[in-house]
């Protein structure tokens, strides 16, 4: 069985170096194959031209194919997928039209796996851990009162004056900025247009305690059925969130008037020059902070109260990001060929014995990851 891998940009490489390394038989997509080279090229030999029907020619059952591309590409590549008997893997978020595609999965038996990066991905993992120990603790009752908060940010290890630094296409960053969200706060539903209308502080349990900015992302409510949140919860906070540097808000301020507004031409031109001023250097680290709070209070006491954290800097093994996101889509790999994922469109698994496998590989790719217990 091959893995067909298509995109090595940024967040692809540790991922896919270590598909290869572990001996699985890959073959590489990449619109320049130069630069495919450049990633992979000293551990394989098979690069291609990313050219869809050429794929679709490459495809056999059983096969896997892996999309690392743009959004927009996901779609047809799990098509050729079911078209092929093969499965499927990306590390984005499950679209309406990748949701439409899971009947014909099922009936022709193969798995698409969506959702298996950093966020949405890793989040998740800690997510239903968390629900989990939480529903087979002491402390639970179904009538307490539920809280949840997952917050995640890539940001500059060193903080510069625009308090961000581009680790995945400025032009994506700028978009996400139009998009509307909606999340629990106060037992009511909170639906807001644009995420610097719900700013607010967030104070991680890190070693050295740290304040950030976070503001709702998408749309969180879905989550609660995908967390196996109870329907009988009385669920007085949910929100799956973005998280930036304190002075983000600030700093941002001129984008923030224009973004709503422009045009695709305007944003491209806005991604350019934003790129260019606040760019990763060769050698500077960014950071990934990940935080993943559940508590449950009886009458206004906290009964149970833990919170998954995990911070990661680049070093010599290339970018946080990029191992965050493209690791986890490698193991996703293997747990669809070794047959351990349903058919079907689904996202990250919450699988006990998956879910703990994949953590502790994540243990290995962060400097710092544990479950703080509030309550001790």
């Amino acid at each position: 069985m091959t893995v067909h891998w298509c995109g090595t940009g940024l967040s692809s490489v540790p991922g896919l170096r270590r598909l290869i390394q572990d001996g699985h038989a890959v073959v590489v997509w990449n619109r320049t194959v130069d630069k495919a080279r450049a990633a992979v090229g000293d551990l394989i030999d098979d690069i291609r031209v990313f050219d869809p029907a050429e794929l679709a020619d490459a495809v056999r059952p059983g096969d896997v194919v892996v999309s690392m591309l743009p959004g927009d590409w996901h779609v047809q590549l799990a098509q050729i997928a079911i078209d092929h008997g093969a499965h499927f893997v990306s590390s984005s978020y499950i679209s309406p039209e990748m949701r439409d595609l899971d009947s014909a999965a099922r009936q022709a038996g193969v798995a698409l796996v969506n959702e298996v990066g950093l966020d949405p991905g890793i989040d998740h993992l800690m997510a239903h851990h968390l629900v989990a120990d939480y529903v087979k603790s002491a402390a639970y009752d179904v009538e307490n009162v539920i809280s949840f908060k997952s917050y995640c940010g890539g940001v500059p290890k060193v903080a510069n004056a625009f308090r961000y630094k581009f680790s995945w296409a400025p032009v994506g960053v700028l978009k996400a900025l139009r998009s509307p969200s909606k999340s629990i706060r106060h037992f009511t539903e909170l639906e807001v247009k644009r995420p610097w209308d719900a700013i607010s502080r967030y104070d991680a349990p890190l070693p050295q305690p740290e304040a950030f900015e976070v503001y709702p992302n998408r749309d969180s409510l879905p989550f609660m059925a995908d967390y196996r949140f109870d329907p009988r919860w009385q669920v007085k906070e949910f929100v799956r969130g973005t998280l930036r540097l304190n002075g983000w808000t600030e700093a941002w301020r001129e984008i923030f008037a224009e973004v709503g507004t422009a045009d695709d031409a305007r944003l491209t031109e806005m991604a350019d020059d934003l790129l260019a001023r606040n760019a990763y250097g060769p050698d500077e680290a960014d950071r990934v902070v990940l935080c993943v709070d559940l508590l449950a209070e009886k009458n206004g006491t906290p009964v149970w109260h833990k919170t998954y954290v995990m911070d990661a800097w680049g070093d010599a093994r290339g970018t946080a990001m990029a191992r965050l996101v493209s690791v986890p889509v490698s193991l996703a790999i293997e747990a669809v060929l070794n047959r351990e994922i349903a058919a079907g469109v689904s996202p990250a698994p919450h699988d006990p014995k998956l879910v703990e496998r994949w953590l502790n590989e994540v243990q290995t790719l962060a400097q710092h990851l544990m479950v703080v217990d509030h309550l001790r």
